[in-house]
């Protein structure tokens, strides 16, 4: 585990690099939980393959209940900037749903995205949307979409 130096004001600083350079590795990711059932998803849609401004993205999935028991789950949606001005999170929970599936029903999940979705804070601590590609993640599903300003 990381230790906290004491420098006497960046603390924090050091903590926070010495635990990406730990490389933080959960035992259980969020949403892990115990299920008598199984899920599968469908492809991504996306209502447009670029927004502009304040516009919003609709992204959509079909979420099967493939196994014989009825199930709850959790859907998750991450999303990943492919280039900015400081090095970009992996993946970053941006919107999640929990859904009720009887056997073999199907349903389709929706989340709407906007730029404050996808904003980080930058290293001048402020809050910023910078224009690029976006990978959007539900599951093992991808597709990309861009922003402009």
């Amino acid at each position: 585990m990381p230790t906290i130096a004491e420098d006497g004001g960046s603390n924090i600083w050091i903590f926070v690099s010495a635990l990406f350079a730990w490389k933080y590795n959960p035992l259980f990711p969020f949403g892990f939980g115990l299920s008598y059932t199984s899920f599968e998803y469908g492809s991504i849609l996306l209502s447009s393959n670029s927004i502009k401004g304040a516009a919003k993205l609709t992204v959509s999935i079909t979420v099967k209940n493939s196994g014989s028991r009825d199930g709850k789950h959790v859907v998750e949606l991450y999303t990943h900037q492919q280039y900015a001005s400081i090095t970009p999170c992996m993946q970053r929970l941006r919107a999640f749903k929990k859904i009720f599936l009887k056997a073999g029903e199907t349903q389709m999940v929706s989340f709407v995205l906007d730029k404050n979705d996808l904003a980080f804070v930058n290293a001048q601590l402020k809050t910023v949307t910078e224009p690029g590609d976006f990978d959007v993640m539900i599951g093992d599903k991808k597709a990309t979409f861009n922003f402009q300003q």
